[in-house]
């Protein structure tokens, strides 16, 4: 079992900046990929970034790609995700995953965070 609590999310301006954190226990933190999703009213959760085992592979959203930066600390057992030139269209509620293998992008990750809300306001 592993479990994720996602922290840092909170009420910012628009082109302002935001660093999410995802903490993990149980299972060995760097034997599983880390990603990061999102959830907007009304709109189905969507993949914004991923990053694999010991980091060295990180993986962006297309349309997000230039404002995001996914980083982990395998020592600390954490996750972060860094946004800057935050959007009013950016408030969601977002989510930490982890999975063992199989394709990042894909929402069946094997655990999940509780989410965690920014709200940009403009």
């Amino acid at each position: 079992q592993v479990q994720l609590v996602e922290s840092g999310g909170g009420l910012v301006q628009a082109g302002g900046s935001v660093r999410l954190s995802c903490a993990a226990s149980g299972r060995a933190f760097s034997s599983y990929y880390m990603g990061w999703f999102r959830q907007a009213p009304g709109k189905e959760r969507e993949f914004i970034a991923a990053i694999s085992w010991g980091g060295s592979s990180t993986y962006y959203a297309d349309s997000l790609k230039g404002r995001l930066t996914i980083s982990r600390d395998n020592a600390k057992n954490t996750g972060y995700l860094q946004m800057n030139s935050l959007k009013p269209e950016d408030t969601a509620v977002y989510y930490c995953a982890a999975r063992w293998s199989g394709n990042y992008r894909s929402p069946d990750y094997n655990y999940w965070g509780q989410g965690t809300q920014v709200t940009v306001s403009s």
